[in-house]
């Protein structure tokens, strides 16, 4: 299981993982160094629970997940085939009330 570490803040630009240690870091006066294992642990501890099936909750920012995917026939288009797929885990992000009321008013 792998969570991306890019906020995508309009079609044009997109943070990744450097660029928010590097916001954090000249905003906080914390060396870089210093951010980067920070958000490294932050991530990994985030990845280790959710594996585990708990949820991960930030008051104000929203709750890491974990969504179950019931089991699906699909289609193979090219081959013209129905495929079983299983019923499966899935990791998930659920903004809080707070933070999606914010990106409403600010983003159009």
């Amino acid at each position: 299981m792998y969570l991306c570490a890019v906020i995508t803040l309009n079609p044009n630009l997109v943070m990744t993982k450097a660029e928010i240690v590097k916001e954090i870091s000249r905003k906080t006066g914390i060396e870089r160094t210093v951010v980067e294992a920070t958000v490294e642990a932050f991530m990994n501890s985030v990845k280790e629970h959710i594996s585990n099936k708990e949820t991960v909750s930030l008051r104000g920012f929203g709750n890491f997940i974990i969504k179950k995917r019931a089991a699906k026939i699909a289609r193979n288009i090219s081959k013209n085939t129905a495929i079983q797929l299983p019923a499966h885990f899935i990791p998930a992000f659920k903004p809080s009330k707070k933070f999606s009321e914010r990106v409403k008013k600010s983003v159009k």
